[in-house]
């Protein structure tokens, strides 16, 4: 939804922009050659950042490419002396190239070892999926896969790591499948489900994605914009949840609550009720579009709310070995 982001981000000339999931770099790419004075480009994974020096060469006084999380844009941002930012760009899930890569074990197209960190640190799917408990392993399929069969899988994983530990993306997948078999007519894999649960849990991705919200909220310059472009329904909630709590429309005050917005005024004002879509050409080119939802906010002078994970909707979850550091 480059296009889409780009009127949304409207950059002009002096501008400074974040983008928080840099990735291939299409979004950065874009806001420079509109005429971004500068754009400020995170990415946990190390070898986006590596493959954007191509790109730095190219702007080296427009471009500063930060390794890290966005939920610590305001850290990342003071270390570079960056000023308050006219707008920020937030493409949340996994990326193309992770995916397309087998080492990052992402996906079960290809056969790969059963990874899936972002970052390329901390514990793997295969630790995850190999030294959880049944019940815990369960709520996450349940939970962060929207698993109907999430018991049961965790019963498989269970036993057939009692007989040898899960290793890569082909046993993971293997394993799902024999509990729910793969029919010709499926145009879902199976295993989906289970692979987008663990990939959440080992990346954190819904905390990331609250913390991230909120760190843009206190950081963006009033009249600054932020854009959120999501992929599936569990994200999409918690960035239209933050913005309905942080908005007019929420937050102007009713006959059951009318103080309510004396008590709270607006952190942001809606620049659209509902989340645009990609275009039909876009989803006819990239597939993976027909899911993308779009939602953006601009923000007002008013203070910003505190950060409450239960409010915006993300799930308790257990700790595992390093994952909460």
């Amino acid at each position: 939804m480059l296009a889409e982001v780009l009127t949304a981000l409207q950059p002009v000339a002096g501008g400074n922009f974040v983008d928080g999931t840099f990735g291939a770099g299409g979004y950065t790419t874009a806001l420079l050659e509109a005429g971004a004075a500068h754009v400020y480009a995170f990415d946990r994974d190390p070898t986006a950042i590596a493959s954007g020096q191509a790109l730095l060469a190219k702007f080296p006084d427009r471009l500063t490419l930060i390794e890290g999380q966005f939920s610590n844009l305001a850290d990342h941002l003071q270390a570079v002396d960056a000023p308050a930012p006219d707008g920020v760009v937030l493409d949340i899930g996994v990326s193309s190239m992770q995916i397309d890569n087998a080492e990052r074990g992402f996906s079960f197209q290809k056969d790969g070892p059963l990874d899936m960190r972002m970052s390329n640190s901390g514990p793997t799917a295969a630790d995850v999926v190999n030294q959880m408990s049944h019940g815990e392993l369960a709520h996450v399929l349940k939970f962060l896969g929207e698993e109907r069969q999430a018991g049961r899988i965790a019963s498989a994983i269970l036993k057939r790591r009692a007989k040898q530990p899960l290793e890569t993306t082909g046993d993971l997948a293997e394993t799902v499948t024999t509990i729910i078999p793969r029919k010709a007519k499926d145009r879902i894999h199976p295993a989906t489900r289970t692979f987008q649960a663990l990939r959440i849990f080992v990346n954190r991705e819904l905390e990331e994605l609250a913390m991230g919200l909120s760190a843009v909220e206190d950081q963006l310059k009033v009249g600054g914009r932020l854009v959120i472009v999501t992929f599936h329904s569990l994200e999409d909630r918690i960035a239209k949840t933050f913005f309905n709590t942080r908005s007019e429309t929420r937050l102007g005050g009713s006959r059951h609550a009318p103080e309510l917005a004396a008590i709270a005024p607006p952190s942001f004002q809606l620049k659209s009720r509902k989340a645009l879509a990609a275009s039909d050409a876009e989803c006819q080119q990239n597939p993976r579009a027909r899911s993308a939802k779009l939602r953006v906010g601009e923000r007002t002078e008013h203070t910003a709310f505190a950060l409450d994970m239960a409010a915006l909707g993300v799930p308790s979850l257990p700790g595992f070995q390093g994952l909460d550091q």
